[in-house]
């Protein structure tokens, strides 16, 4: 049985930009850094990995990782102060979550939400 995701890796072409990143929107880096060409940060439970990758290595939309955060609008304001532009502003779901998404520098989609409280 499937007990949950562990880990999500992503590949980068420039590990210095991308933990830049990634710590600009409160990721805690566990292991690398800006020179590694592997770099771990804590995401809940769970891991969000980067790996370095050669320039001649692309890749083009592949899905969404989805990361459960504790204030939808807070991290969305956190995002424009440090000059990033999501890709969508956030809102209420049909499917009971508030999200936004944006894309990192390597063109990696993400999306943060927070289920929202069932009324009554």
């Amino acid at each position: 049985m499937i007990e949950g995701i562990s880990a999500i890796t992503l590949g980068t072409h420039a590990m210095a930009s991308a933990v830049a990143f990634y710590r600009s929107l409160g990721f805690d880096i566990l292991y690398g850094g800006e020179s590694a060409s592997f770099t771990s940060f804590r995401a809940g439970a769970g891991y969000l990995n980067l790996i370095a990758q050669p320039d001649d290595k692309h890749w083009s939309w592949w899905g969404r990782v989805i990361f459960y955060v504790d204030d939808v609008d807070a991290l969305y304001h956190r995002a424009i102060a440090a000059g990033w532009q999501p890709s969508t502003v956030p809102r209420d779901a049909e499917w009971g979550e508030r999200y936004f998404h944006l894309t990192d520098l390597d063109g990696h989609e993400l999306s943060f939400a927070r289920p929202l409280r069932s009324a009554g």
